[in-house]
Protein backbone atom coordinates (compact mmCIF):
# COMPACT_ATOMS: atom_id res chain seq x y z
CA UNK A 1 0.00 0.00 0.00
CA UNK A 2 1.48 3.34 -1.08
CA UNK A 3 2.30 5.97 1.51
CA UNK A 4 2.60 9.64 0.67
CA UNK A 5 3.96 12.44 2.82
CA UNK A 6 1.56 15.40 3.05
CA UNK A 7 1.45 18.61 5.01
CA UNK A 8 -0.57 18.06 8.18
CA UNK A 9 -3.96 19.65 8.63
CA UNK A 10 -5.80 20.26 11.90
CA UNK A 11 -8.14 17.38 11.02
CA UNK A 12 -5.06 15.10 10.83
CA UNK A 13 -4.06 16.19 14.31
CA UNK A 14 -7.55 15.32 15.56
CA UNK A 15 -7.28 11.90 13.89
CA UNK A 16 -3.93 11.05 15.48
CA UNK A 17 -5.29 12.16 18.85
CA UNK A 18 -8.30 9.88 18.39
CA UNK A 19 -5.89 7.00 17.63
CA UNK A 20 -3.28 8.12 20.18
CA UNK A 21 -2.61 4.66 21.63
CA UNK A 22 -1.74 3.30 18.17
CA UNK A 23 1.18 5.72 18.03
CA UNK A 24 2.24 6.02 21.67
CA UNK A 25 1.00 2.90 23.46
CA UNK A 26 0.49 3.47 27.17
CA UNK A 27 2.29 6.83 27.23
CA UNK A 28 -0.15 9.73 27.26
CA UNK A 29 1.46 12.49 25.20
CA UNK A 30 -1.75 14.14 24.03
CA UNK A 31 -0.83 17.40 25.79
CA UNK A 32 2.18 17.77 23.47
CA UNK A 33 -0.04 17.70 20.37
CA UNK A 34 -0.62 21.41 19.97
CA UNK A 35 -3.03 22.69 17.35
CA UNK A 36 -0.93 25.86 17.09
CA UNK A 37 1.98 23.83 15.73
CA UNK A 38 -0.06 22.64 12.78
CA UNK A 39 -1.70 26.03 12.23
CA UNK A 40 1.43 28.17 12.56
CA UNK A 41 4.16 25.81 11.31
CA UNK A 42 2.21 23.83 8.74
CA UNK A 43 5.05 23.74 6.22
CA UNK A 44 7.06 21.55 8.60
CA UNK A 45 4.28 19.43 10.11
CA UNK A 46 3.93 16.24 8.10
CA UNK A 47 1.74 13.15 7.95
CA UNK A 48 2.40 9.85 6.20
CA UNK A 49 -0.92 8.97 4.64
CA UNK A 50 -2.10 5.68 3.11
CA UNK A 51 -5.48 4.24 2.14
CA UNK A 52 -5.86 2.87 5.66
CA UNK A 53 -5.21 6.20 7.38
CA UNK A 54 -2.33 8.10 8.89
CA UNK A 55 0.60 5.75 9.40
CA UNK A 56 2.93 8.28 10.96
CA UNK A 57 3.57 11.95 11.53
CA UNK A 58 6.23 14.48 12.38
CA UNK A 59 5.45 17.90 13.83
CA UNK A 60 8.32 20.37 13.82
CA UNK A 61 9.35 23.92 13.05
CA UNK A 62 12.39 26.04 12.26
CA UNK A 63 13.62 28.33 15.01
CA UNK A 64 15.01 31.87 14.51
CA UNK A 65 18.56 30.51 14.93
CA UNK A 66 17.99 28.19 11.92
CA UNK A 67 17.43 24.99 13.86
CA UNK A 68 14.92 22.50 12.51
CA UNK A 69 13.32 21.31 15.75
CA UNK A 70 11.37 18.05 15.75
CA UNK A 71 8.69 18.32 18.42
CA UNK A 72 6.96 14.96 17.82
CA UNK A 73 7.53 11.99 15.55
CA UNK A 74 5.52 8.79 15.73
CA UNK A 75 4.62 5.83 13.57
CA UNK A 76 1.54 3.69 13.97
CA UNK A 77 1.99 0.36 15.75
CA UNK A 78 1.52 -1.67 12.55
CA UNK A 79 4.08 0.40 10.63
CA UNK A 80 7.11 0.36 12.90
CA UNK A 81 10.32 -0.98 11.45
CA UNK A 82 9.39 -0.14 7.86
CA UNK A 83 11.62 2.93 7.50
CA UNK A 84 8.70 5.34 7.70
CA UNK A 85 10.25 7.33 10.57
CA UNK A 86 13.39 7.81 8.47
CA UNK A 87 11.25 8.90 5.50
CA UNK A 88 9.42 11.45 7.65
CA UNK A 89 12.75 12.81 8.90
CA UNK A 90 14.04 13.10 5.31
CA UNK A 91 10.95 15.06 4.29
CA UNK A 92 11.23 17.30 7.35
CA UNK A 93 14.92 17.90 6.68
CA UNK A 94 14.13 19.03 3.15
CA UNK A 95 11.34 21.34 4.36
CA UNK A 96 13.52 22.75 7.16
CA UNK A 97 16.43 23.37 4.78
CA UNK A 98 13.99 25.23 2.55
CA UNK A 99 13.37 27.56 5.50
CA UNK A 100 17.09 28.07 6.13
CA UNK A 101 17.77 25.39 8.75
CA UNK A 102 21.45 24.52 9.19
CA UNK A 103 20.98 21.96 11.97
CA UNK A 104 18.36 19.61 13.40
CA UNK A 105 17.42 19.13 17.03
CA UNK A 106 15.13 16.82 18.98
CA UNK A 107 14.80 15.69 22.59
CA UNK A 108 13.57 12.63 24.44
CA UNK A 109 13.46 11.23 27.95
CA UNK A 110 16.58 9.46 29.19
CA UNK A 111 14.63 6.20 29.45
CA UNK A 112 13.35 6.20 25.85
CA UNK A 113 15.81 3.65 24.46
CA UNK A 114 13.91 3.28 21.19
CA UNK A 115 14.09 6.99 20.41
CA UNK A 116 17.75 7.16 21.38
CA UNK A 117 18.64 4.24 19.09
CA UNK A 118 16.51 5.66 16.27
CA UNK A 119 18.12 9.11 16.38
CA UNK A 120 21.60 7.64 16.59
CA UNK A 121 20.83 5.54 13.49
CA UNK A 122 19.97 8.79 11.69
CA UNK A 123 23.39 10.25 12.52
CA UNK A 124 22.41 12.48 15.43
CA UNK A 125 24.83 13.27 18.21
CA UNK A 126 23.28 13.00 21.66
CA UNK A 127 23.99 14.21 25.17
CA UNK A 128 22.10 14.20 28.44
CA UNK A 129 21.24 17.67 29.71
CA UNK A 130 20.35 17.72 33.39
CA UNK A 131 17.29 19.79 34.34
CA UNK A 132 16.50 20.40 30.63
CA UNK A 133 12.76 20.18 31.27
CA UNK A 134 12.86 21.58 34.80
CA UNK A 135 14.51 20.56 38.07
CA UNK A 136 15.21 16.83 38.17
CA UNK A 137 13.96 16.35 34.59
CA UNK A 138 16.94 15.51 32.38
CA UNK A 139 16.50 14.97 28.65
CA UNK A 140 18.58 13.49 25.90
CA UNK A 141 19.26 16.26 23.39
CA UNK A 142 19.93 15.19 19.79
CA UNK A 143 21.64 17.44 17.26
CA UNK A 144 22.72 16.95 13.68
CA UNK A 145 24.49 19.47 11.50
CA UNK A 146 23.03 19.97 8.02
CA UNK A 147 25.99 21.84 6.54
Amino acid sequence: MAVRIDLAEVSDLHQVLADHARYWGERDLRALHLTALVREFGATCLVARAEDGIRGYLFGFVTPDHTGYVHLIATRDDTRGTGLGRTLYEAFTEAARGQGAVRLKAITSVTNEGSIAFHRSLGFDDRVVEDYDGPGRPRVVFTRDLR
